[in-house]
């Protein structure tokens, strides 16, 4: 994830350096300035990421120029065969959404169902993998 990490790292300095310019051009507009200081946030956390992953994990077979494509070959990450919480989610978020017009003990519910939904698929294989090595 090096190439990544260096993609988004030129990323947030252009967004930095143009937050910095707008700032001081623009009479410190500061919804403008705000929305550039944003992206330089979002841009450099994402650097941030895959400069982690690439000194945890090491260098990908993308990331060497000799590799072949037999080298990224191997066993997939984990894929979940089937779930109902994506339409438990979605169902809370309809009747949350309804209920912004129809008042709000509506939405309440349906912002509780959504809740339900959401921390279903976040602790729904929370377990998986709890004995085994890596």
């Amino acid at each position: 994830m090096k190439a990544e990490a260096v993609l988004f790292g030129g990323v947030a300095v252009f967004f930095g350096a143009s937050a910095a310019l707008y700032g001081v051009w623009s009479d410190a507009d500061p919804a403008g300035t705000a929305a550039l200081i944003v992206a330089f946030g979002m841009a450099a956390l994402v650097s941030f990421f895959c400069a982690t992953q690439y000194v945890r994990r090491g260098p990908r077979p993308q990331d060497r120029r000799g590799a072949e494509v037999a080298d990224s070959a191997g066993p997939l990450e984990f894929f979940p065969p089937h779930s109902r919480w994506p339409i438990v989610t979605a169902f809370g978020f309809a009747v949350a959404a309804v209920g912004v017009v129809f008042g709000l003990w509506l939405f309440l519910i349906g912002f509780g169902v959504l809740a339900w939904g959401v921390a279903g698929l976040v602790f729904q294989y929370a377990s998986r993998g709890a004995g085994r090595e890596d």
